[in-house]
């Protein structure tokens, strides 16, 4: 029987990053859902100094009850790891398994500058322009890309879907004080391409560790592999 997948974009993308994996996925026979946070991609008219964290939680939360969807494979890439650590706590009993893709891992109270201290600089740095609540997408990087892509045609396919991130997703605290949220089952895939300088990861410390030899955006990158992977989750 096919499982249901939920796969949430991290910060600046939109749902159409996960083009390559979708199909991979579905001709397995499984169910797939990319949806687009409030703000980005299709969804830019919901852009405001308003949405934040708890925004997005709403987003993956609706959707999951609109659709009755139970035994959830959740995976967050990045960003995302806050939002799906935060809908866990709300719906757990929706949820068959966390995913975190190269993801922000936190524990209660944090934000997401807590998990990764250079996304303060990302907001002292917009907190000195007209529109304080809203960070421009990264830059390309030497010898990174961006977001770890390199190959010219997909660093122009992913400009088109990048967009600016509201400053509240990184300063709104994730709240996991639900119990029954810490028996989900949790897998973390580590992109372990070189990383720039400040992006150090988080160790995990509960559940099964896999790498995927790739940058930051390994579903434009290398979605074959990242779908196997996904695919071991689901069993």
């Amino acid at each position: 029987m096919g499982k249901t997948y939920l796969l949430v974009h991290g910060a600046w993308h939109c749902g159409q990053a996960w083009a390559r994996v979708v199909p991979l996925l579905g001709r397995s026979g499984h169910r797939v859902l990319t949806p687009t946070l409030s703000g980005y991609g299709e969804k830019t008219h919901l852009f405001g100094p308003e949405v934040g964290l708890g925004t997005h939680t709403d987003d993956i939360v609706d959707l999951i009850l609109a659709e009755d969807l139970t035994e959830v494979i959740l995976v967050g890439h990045s960003y995302a790891g806050m939002v799906i650590a935060n809908v866990a706590n709300r719906v757990p009993e929706r949820i068959a398994e966390l995913v975190f893709l190269d993801a922000m891992v936190p524990v209660h109270g944090e934000t997401a500058a807590d998990v990764m201290p250079i996304t303060k600089a990302l907001i002292d740095a917009a907190a000195g322009t007209r529109e304080p609540w809203r960070i421009p997408p990264l830059p390309e990087m030497p010898g990174h890309g961006l977001f770890g892509v390199t190959d010219p045609a997909d660093v122009a396919w992913v400009r088109t879907m990048l967009g600016d991130q509201p400053v509240r997703c990184l300063t709104e605290p994730v709240r996991l004080d639900d119990p029954a949220a810490d028996a989900v089952p949790r897998t973390h895939i580590h992109c372990v391409g070189s990383e720039p300088e400040g992006f150090a990861r988080r160790p995990a410390t509960s559940g099964r560790v896999w790498e995927l030899t790739s940058g930051h955006d390994c579903m434009i990158t290398v979605p074959a592999e990242l779908a196997a992977l996904l695919l071991r989750v689901a069993g």
